[in-house]
């Protein structure tokens, strides 16, 4: 089994000895450097090359948001970007979702939501599953007006099942709950995620989901 490299920025250092602790205790994670701020991040991050990073939002020299930018913006940039935050409504998560993260998590989520959160985004699957996720993307997407000509025309791109797929990726959906609404296969459906995001030039599902709101081909309802 591959152990998952998980690198804990936040600049409380109860947090992230607490985090250091219960993730050292699960198998397949282990969590290889602590960083007290944004700066630090990214240096570590270039220096211990870890696959997952959990990043809080709010810390000194320079912010959970720019410091997931940095990280996640080159070209090849393989690690992963989980968001910590204390408050499951918050604008500054959604702009790290922009940013490039994969997905977040509160603060005060237990071992075991943690440890799955870690493995989710691990393997390139975003953490877009919990109802506060959807939410969050749904709330803030409300408030970016129109939407933006260049990524609206992009969405042409993309086939008439293709659109479809994304619609429902933005609605928070898993593979196999796609399948099941389309009733086709799961493998293709993952054939159409995968593509979508070479099109469309994204990173992955969380990415996708906030094309979809942004460019206004999912708008958000019941929130």
């Amino acid at each position: 089994m591959t152990t998952i490299r998980v690198l804990i920025a936040d600049d409380q250092m109860m947090v992230r000895q607490g985090f250091t602790v219960l993730l050292n205790a699960e198998p397949g994670i282990e969590v290889i450097g602590q960083a007290v701020d944004g700066l630090d991040a990214v240096a570590k991050v270039a220096e211990l090359t870890p696959d997952v990073v959990l990043m809080d939002i709010r810390m000194p020299e320079l912010g959970g948001i720019e410091a997931t930018r940095r990280i996640t913006e080159p070209a090849g940039a393989a690690v992963k970007v989980l968001v910590l935050t204390t408050f499951d409504i918050d604008e500054y998560v959604y702009e790290a979702l922009r940013a490039g993260a994969s997905g977040f998590l509160l603060k005060d989520a237990s071992a075991a939501e943690l440890a799955h959160a870690v493995r989710v985004v691990a393997a390139g699957d975003a953490l877009l599953a919990p109802n506060l996720t959807k939410r969050l993307i749904a709330e803030f997407s409300r408030v970016t007006g129109t939407p933006r000509a260049p990524l609206k025309d992009r969405v042409g791109d993309l086939t008439e099942r293709e659109t479809e797929v994304l619609s429902l990726i933005a609605q928070g959906l898993s593979n196999a709950e796609i399948a099941q609404s389309l009733v086709v296969a799961e493998q293709t459906v993952k054939s159409h995620v995968g593509r979508i995001l070479v099109k469309l030039g994204l990173r992955d599902r969380t990415q996708a989901a906030v094309y979809a709101y942004e460019t206004g081909l999912v708008r958000p309802t019941g929130y």
